[in-house]
């Protein structure tokens, strides 16, 4: 009895020790946002040995950037499915690496793309195109769990938006994604713009964004830059601003 009672009391005793020291890493780690990654068994069907395991100690770091090399060194090979694989370790690894969800997608969405588009090695026109689409779709992964693990800074946002734009062709969303990113600290002043104008491309929208367009060059000279003036007067016309509140010339 008295040994289970010194058993209880150690175990307590160890606990109240341990209880500070834990609270201070996990403090630590929130302040780092190091939070949002947990491995679990999933992972390893992700990544390599060598990088699962790195998953659990304090290498991560390093086999996150050595599989952001091997990944260029992979594009200049053209080796699109092992580009994928090295930036999905890297990405997992590093999840608050915005550079490594940014060339992720780009990589995905501009250069793999591309290639399946003119793929010389498969005839039928349907099928590359159908690669292609499944390459944008990839970068729009890659950008929208990014976006999950840096929700407060505006890079990715803007990166999904050009894809939308570029890629997709989808005006409402670039614009929506344009907006998202303005909205955050440290963006650009330009990302209030480009939402602007890629609303000014939305039919039914005409009216809200020749609103955004009006303010910016309301705003002064500074905003006053060609492509503006240039959608603003187009929405003058389509909308029948009356002469006298239309923009000089």
């Amino acid at each position: 009895m008295k040994r289970f009672v010194l058993i209880v009391v150690a175990v307590v005793g160890f606990g109240l020790i341990r209880l500070p020291l834990e609270q201070h890493l996990v403090s630590a780690q929130r302040r780092l946002q190091f939070a949002e990654f947990r491995p679990d068994l999933g992972l390893r069907e992700q990544l390599g040995q060598l990088a699962f395991i790195a998953a659990f100690s304090g290498f991560r770091a390093i086999v996150a950037d050595a599989a952001f090399i091997q990944a260029h060194v992979a594009w200049e090979r053209t080796e699109w499915g092992r580009v994928l694989l090295l930036f999905r370790q890297a990405t997992t690894l590093q999840p608050r690496a915005l550079l490594f969800w940014d060339m992720a997608a780009w990589h995905m969405g501009w250069n793999a793309s591309v290639a399946a588009l003119n793929d010389r090695a498969e005839p039928r026109k349907a099928l590359r195109v159908k690669a292609q689409r499944e390459y944008f779709a990839l970068a729009r992964d890659f950008l929208e769990r990014g976006i999950q693990f840096n929700p407060e800074r505006p890079q990715l946002y803007e990166s999904l938006a050009r894809l939308y734009k570029e890629k997709y062709n989808d005006h409402a969303r670039a614009a929506e994604f344009f907006a998202k990113a303005a909205a955050l600290p440290g963006a650009p002043s330009y990302e209030k713009r480009f939402a602007a104008y890629e609303l000014s491309y939305c039919e039914g929208r005409e009216q809200e964004a020749y609103e955004a367009l009006r303010h910016l060059y309301d705003m002064g000279e500074r905003e006053r830059l060609p492509t503006l003036i240039k959608r603003l007067k187009f929405l003058e016309e389509t909308l029948n601003i009356p002469p006298d509140e239309r923009i000089p010339d």
